[in-house]
């Protein structure tokens, strides 16, 4: 049908309500940025594809309350509980897919090219004893978790820096977690993430996930 005039405004106003409310952010740096460690194959499909689809699915499910578009990803996982109950699941696991992925791109950065610094060696030796012990801590979460999910390295509210891992798309922000705080650091451990690369060693991709952490975004979200 036709539009014109004040009718195509308000289509073109709605349309802009309904569709396309979350968008991926641009990676950081190309696919092939993070090899050999991540390589460029599994990078094009993990954004292009995993991601996508749960950005795509994620505005879905808000389709029937665009005025939950007005919320960040963060308010609409904080506040899980309080969405109609009907979109609750789509939330959890699309939006919690969304919003782990979003992050995690940006907790990585090319080999060498953001090590950590003394001081962030100081904080994580503080916390974990050294940062060889926090290392062997954070891969013990990541490669226990049974299935798919993600380990974590959190900010709690008193300020304390505490390891853990969730099942599926969950993250401690949800208000079911078992110990919330702010994600400062976090790995992928589902399959997709690396099984082009790795096949069924997930340890061996937990060790070369070190080689490419953002320790500067790391220093800069613990601090924040």
């Amino acid at each position: 049908m036709k539009r014109t005039g004040l009718s195509l405004i308000l289509f073109l106003a709605c349309s802009a309500i309904v569709f396309g409310q979350f968008k991926q952010t641009p990676l950081p740096y190309k696919y092939s940025a993070l090899e050999p460690y991540i390589d460029s194959t599994t990078m094009y499909i993990h954004f292009n594809s995993h991601h996508a689809a749960y950005c795509t699915n994620l505005n879905k499910a808000l389709e029937k309350y665009p005025e939950l578009y007005e919320k960040s990803i963060v308010e609409l996982i904080q506040g899980l509980n309080a969405l109609p109950a009907d979109i609750q699941t789509a939330v959890r696991n699309h939006g919690g897919g969304f919003y782990n992925h979003s992050i995690f791109w940006t907790m990585m950065a090319p080999a060498g090219t953001a090590p950590m610094s003394p001081k962030l060696e100081k904080i994580l030796s503080e916390s974990f004893g050294s940062v060889e012990a926090f290392k062997i801590e954070f891969e013990k979460a990541a490669a226990s978790r049974f299935g798919s999910g993600w380990a974590w390295l959190i900010k709690e509210p008193s300020g304390k820096l505490h390891i853990i891992s969730t099942a599926n798309q969950d993250s401690p922000l949800l208000p079911m977690a078992e110990t919330k705080g702010k994600p400062v650091l976090t790995l992928d451990v589902w399959e997709h993430a690396y099984y082009l690369k790795y096949q069924s060693k997930r340890a061996a991709y937990i060790k070369a996930f070190w080689n490419v952490v953002n320790w500067t975004e790391v220093e800069k979200l613990i601090a924040s």
